[in-house]
């Protein structure tokens, strides 16, 4: 008998849901650039004889990776490769539709995103994948099985399921550290972070990029550190010359630009992005891209405390906000400064 329609109750009414068959094998080849792993062979009724004759010297067809096949002669192009990758870190079990999330990373990723700093997709000649850490699979060929305790999360870029920008670069990073930079060259750290952010399709933020190269533990290598600060000032630098402009814009006195502030006996405070010191009001901008660790996070929010402890009006702007709504970022600011701090503590301007 054929499969019975699905039907669910909504409101009252009977409503029926027509289950969809399957692609068949041309469409799913077509759809995977004609790679194909056993268990979607098998689904469509293609026995394991037929498969071991089509492979044989000589055959249609060829074995690219354990279970995984291409349904042509000839050499694999690089997306085939990449398809055939992800295909058989994916698979899980003999039946279709039993599959497990995997997603490429590293360079194999950055060169299918179309990095620049990275080599082209046919130079690449090991593909990194991302699967579940319970997962029980070995490296094969070209592919390396890279496990992960987080949710995979993936984009698609051109048909294939790849990490997202910043995880992918994280993992690139990792890789050179290991293996060594591509084609033997220099690691291009700064190159590889700036086109992470700046790429227009990439949709990576420089603090999306900061968590993933604190969560992959890579900030405790010098030039990745040294790369991830020049980012993250120049990202402030920008948000404070908006906050500039605005202050302007609402006719508002000049501050005085990241002073240190201590009481009268030396002891410290803190160091503000702007400070109006006839007015006791302090404005923080984006503080979270000052720090990297949470330890450096701890020290610029124990000055925001000792801040305000002290009577100072502090005044938090972030450049999201900023760019969504300057207006009330503007009104903000001068509703601060008009009612100024309370009971302020005299204090040094170093």
């Amino acid at each position: 008998m054929g499969e019975r329609p699905c039907r669910e109750r909504w409101g009252g009414r009977m409503s029926y849901r027509i289950p969809t068959p399957p692609p068949s094998l041309e469409e799913l080849a077509k759809r995977q650039q004609n790679v194909v792993t056993a268990s979607q062979l098998r689904a469509r009724g293609v026995p394991a004889r037929v498969i071991s004759g089509h492979c044989r010297r000589g055959g249609p067809w060829q074995r690219l990776l354990p279970r995984v096949y291409l349904l042509q002669s000839g050499e694999p192009t690089p997306e085939q490769r990449m398809w055939a990758a992800l295909l058989y870190a994916a698979q899980n079990g003999r039946e279709e539709g039993r599959r497990e999330g995997a997603v490429i990373t590293g360079t194999a990723a950055l060169a299918l995103y179309g990095f620049a700093v990275v080599p082209r997709l046919p130079a690449v000649t090991g593909v990194d994948v991302l699967v579940p850490r319970q997962r029980r699979l070995k490296d094969a060929g070209e592919v390396r099985i890279r496990r992960t305790e987080r949710e995979l999360v993936a984009r698609s870029v051109h048909g294939l399921a790849c990490a997202p920008v910043a995880r992918a670069v994280a993992d690139a990073l990792a890789e050179w550290t290991v293996d060594g930079a591509p084609a033997g060259a220099p690691v291009p750290v700064r190159e590889l972070l700036r086109e992470a952010v700046s790429r227009p399709d990439s949709r990576c933020t420089v603090r999306e990029l900061a968590t993933e190269l604190v969560e992959s533990g890579l900030t405790g290598e010098p030039r990745v550190r040294a790369a991830l600060d020049e980012l993250l000032a120049a990202e402030r630098d920008f948000v404070l010359e908006r906050v500039d402009r605005l202050v302007d814009e609402w006719l508002l006195p000049a501050p005085l630009a990241i002073p240190e502030l201590r009481m009268r006996g030396g002891t410290y405070i803190g160091v503000p992005d702007l400070y109006w010191p006839e007015r006791g009001v302090a404005v923080e901008v984006d503080s979270d891209l000052r720090c990297v660790s949470e330890g450096e996070a701890a020290w610029v929010r124990g000055g925001q405390h000792r801040m305000e402890y002290l009577g100072i009006r502090v005044v938090y702007v972030s450049g999201a906000r900023l760019a969504a709504d300057p207006d009330a970022v503007g009104g903000e600011l001068r509703e601060a400064y008009r009612a100024g701090g309370t009971d302020v503590v005299e204090l040094l301007v170093v």
